[in-house]
């Protein structure tokens, strides 16, 4: 029976490059790059071939083999597996690069910043302070070819070769054999005498300041040129001669070298040494000390390295966040590190814990998180943004704190984009309804507007033919005047959108209205766009073949290019009414729509109304219309063109509704509710949804001439019965007086109507009667029904319990 040996190279598992890397240590060791066969992660692998005749050097080879596989720490380069054989020896560590290769690389992209110098020279100290104090170990090999960079930039001490105990045997350290190693070693040594007076650490702390030099001006031609210190930082000049100074015994141990570079002033006492040193004892830091310390990181990530913020900041942060309760402070660094990363890295790191935010309760997190949107957006895939974000970003349209309502309606510019059919055309514009109609911030309510204007490219054909002109109809009767000059701007913005019909009879009565309006701001717009919708109608009327050039866009699909246009039309407001808005809520935190000082500017009536897409009705309970009839003695608004704000567009969880009480009650229940709601902010008058705008006519009600079938109202006689010559009797006033006088009372003046007839009075009248006559009606309908329950309870009487009552 025959036996094959396994070949432990061959089972090895980690595979290394067939060649050594630039730039390997000199000496016994051959620096390769290699990767893990399982995970694929990169290592590094240093190889010591076994020679004949070279038994000594195997020896410190094997030494160092067993010293690095036994020492463990942060600044000791990192041992992960190892390979002992007859013909070689193999040592896994982290990947790493030596200190020579990196420092050229980073000279050729500009040059190491003096902050990654001073960290990484902290390290190699403090690797020594802990060879030589806390294990009483002498390196004997502290040089450029002993140091290696990890790619988080950390400095890491290697070169263990010729490392000896301080205590033992007492016997002379290995001899190196090598010229380039040795042209480091300390002048005492080459005094045979031995009356030289040493510390234990005078040695190494000699070779420390060969590398310090060699840091700053690189490679050490001769041991004479030290006595120069060139390029070496003022601060650091006065401690980097006591550690290349002729006596031994002045030389500072590496713990007080420490101490003297991170004095007010040293070398090794800035952000970037601080920022380091708290997180690796994070893990111990109260909570206080970790909110504060995150606070401060944002301002210095900008001043360092781009590796250190990948790989050592990134993790702190991500476990910061998932196990230390950091909350919204970390998401400010968070984002500034994650424009490092590239998009595979963002997609697998980063946007697992933003989705996971956006479901947090916590104010400061969701505030947070609208405001650096735009830093993550781009990352963001559309069903991500559909079933994880948007769901939980809609909340902050109800939100009663303003800031988060302001914030949740300007991300809807970077949402938009994103969102579905469901999401965009519907549900988003349920919620911009309300916010511009019952809002009680007047810079909400105009962002609201403004974002309209801006995403309207974005709605479908149908959803902006039906929502567009009357969201904007309603802002320009806003009591807050930047709300009106954003209305002016959103038909500017959306002009492409509109057919010619729309502009001639929707749009230009609206804004003819505005040039009387109190504020010049408004004015001024009012007349740019008049002046733009007359021009693009008199070249139509010019050359009547253009019209379906111009047109184009109207039944088009959503076409994301129209979007830059918006933005260029209103793109003011989204920044300078931000700042506003706190200005405003602090200064007026009461401030509601129906501010006195401000009058309401009126759309004109008797203009045509749109032409809506019917959908569904939404049903509404008889409570919704009585409360809207009775708001009918509060001051009624101008025109009905205005449906943004007729029904309920705030009450999203009124679900099941009436059919019934819509049909009976329609005529009356828009006026009274819109009268209500712009009188009284606090109103609680539910509206009806989107779909209750087109379903019944809303939309055209107040905009069409009275039907000559409609009843007049009582006591209005015919024009054929009224003497219009002879006496009247004293007893019967005129009723179109009376209707004049009602209409006094019931709305201001406007400058926009035709004439003072009062045209539109008797349409106004007849609902009127209508609303009260069927509120009547319900009212002694519930009287009689309570009655009747009245009575019939006294003559039965209550029932026992466990007694059936016979008849």
């Amino acid at each position: 029976m025959w036996f094959f040996a396994r070949d432990p190279v061959r089972d090895f598992p980690f595979e290394l490059s067939p060649e050594p890397a630039e730039g390997g240590p000199p000496g016994l060791w051959a620096l390769h790059r290699g990767r893990k066969k399982a995970a694929g992660s990169p290592v590094s692998v240093f190889v010591y071939d076994v020679k004949p005749g070279a038994e000594e050097q195997t020896q410190v080879a094997k030494a160092a083999f067993k010293r690095l596989k036994t020492l463990r720490h942060p600044n000791i380069l990192a041992y992960i597996d190892g390979l002992e054989t007859d013909k070689c020896l193999h040592i896994v560590t982290e990947a790493v690069t030596p200190l020579g290769v990196y420092l050229k690389a980073r000279a050729e992209a500009g040059g190491p910043k003096e902050l990654e110098l001073s960290w990484g020279l902290h390290q190699i100290v403090k690797a020594l302070s802990f060879l030589v104090n806390d294990c009483n170990l002498i390196h004997n090999n502290v040089c450029m070819a002993a140091v290696f960079v990890d790619r988080a930039g950390e400095w890491k001490l290697g070169g263990l070769d010729y490392m000896y105990s301080d205590q033992g045997n007492g016997g002379a350290p290995p001899r190196k054999g090598i010229p380039e190693l040795e042209q480091y070693d300390p002048p005492e040594l080459a005094d045979s005498s031995g009356r030289a007076v040493r510390e234990k650490w005078s040695s190494d702390m000699w070779r420390l300041g060969c590398l310090i030099w060699e840091v700053f001006n690189g490679p050490l031609p001769r041991a004479a040129a030290l006595r120069n210190p060139g390029k070496i930082p003022k601060s650091l000049v006065p401690h980097y001669c006591e550690l290349v100074g002729a006596n031994p015994k002045v030389r500072p141990n590496p713990a007080r070298f420490l101490q003297n570079c991170r004095a007010p002033g040293g070398f090794m006492n800035n952000r970037f040494v601080e920022t380091n040193l708290f997180l690796e004892e994070i893990q111990i830091k109260e909570p206080a000390e970790k909110q504060k310390f995150f606070q401060e990181l944002s301002k210095s990530l900008d001043s360092f390295p781009e590796d250190f913020c990948r790989h050592k900041v990134l993790p702190q942060l991500l476990t910061a966040f998932e196990f230390g309760n950091a909350g919204a402070v970390v998401l400010t660094p968070l984002f500034k590190v994650g424009k490092f990363l590239s998009a595979e890295e963002y997609q697998q790191k980063i946007i697992p814990v933003v989705v996971k935010m956006f479901s947090s309760t916590d104010r400061a997190m969701r505030i947070r998180l609208l405001q650096q949107m735009e830093q993550f957006i781009q990352y963001l895939d559309e069903p991500t943004v559909n079933t994880q974000i948007f769901p939980h970003v809609v909340h902050g349209f109800l939100d009663t704190n303003p800031a988060i309502r302001e914030q949740t309606v300007k991300s809807m510019l970077l949402l938009a984009p994103k969102l579905n059919e469901a999401n965009l055309n519907v549900e988003l514009m349920k919620h911009f309804a309300r916010l511009q109609a019952k809002d009680e911030q007047g810079p909400i309510r105009c962002n609201t507007t403004v974002c309209l204007g801006k995403i309207g490219s974005y709605l479908s054909a149908s959803t902006r033919h039906r929502v567009l002109t009357s969201a904007f109809s309603r802002a320009t009767k806003d009591p807050f005047a930047p709300s009106r000059v954003a209305g002016v701007l959103g038909f500017a913005a959306t002009h492409n959108l509109y057919s010619m019909n729309d502009c001639a009879h929707k749009i230009l009565p609206v804004l003819c209205g505005l040039t009387v309006d109190p504020e010049k701001s408004v004015r001024d717009q009012a007349f740019k766009a008049i002046r733009s919708f007359l021009s693009k109608l008199e070249s139509v009327s010019e050359d009547p073949t253009q019209l379906a050039e111009v047109e184009k866009d109207v039944h088009a699909a959503s076409s994301p290019g129209v979007g830059g246009a918006a933005a260029s039309w209103a793109g003011w407001a989204v920044t300078g009414v931000s700042s506003l808005t706190s200005k405003l809520i602090r200064a007026h935190p009461t401030a509601s729509l129906g501010e006195p000082n401000i009058p309401q500017r009126p759309t004109p009536d008797g203009l045509p109304a749109p032409a809506p897409t019917p959908i569904p009705p939404t049903p509404m309970t008889s409570g919704h219309w009585e409360a809207q009839e009775e708001a009918k003695d509060t001051v009624e608004d101008s025109s009905a063109a205005d449906r943004w704000d007729d029904e309920d567009w705030g009450s999203l969880e009124q679900e099941a509704e009436s059919v019934l009480a819509q049909q009976d009650n329609w005529s009356t229940g828009g006026h009274a509710g819109r009268a209500g709601q712009t009188s009284n902010p606090n109103h609680k008058s539910p509206e009806a949804h989107w779909s209750s705008w087109e379903a019944d006519g809303s939309w055209e009600q107040g905009w069409q001439e009275p039907s000559p079938q409609e009843p007049s109202p009582e006591g209005t006689r015919l024009a054929s019965d009224y003497n219009w010559d002879g006496p009247e009797s004293s007893d019967k006033g005129d009723p179109f007086a009376d209707l004049s006088a009602h209409r006094e009372v019931g709305t201001q003046p406007r400058p926009d109507s035709w004439g003072d007839d009062n045209w539109e009075g008797l349409e106004t009248e007849s609902r009127q009667v209508k609303a009260e006559l069927a509120r009547k009606k319900r009212e002694e309908r519930r009287r009689e029904m309570e009655a009747r329950r009245a009575e019939k309870k006294a003559t039965k009487g209550p029932m026992k319990l466990g007694t059936r009552k016979l008849d």
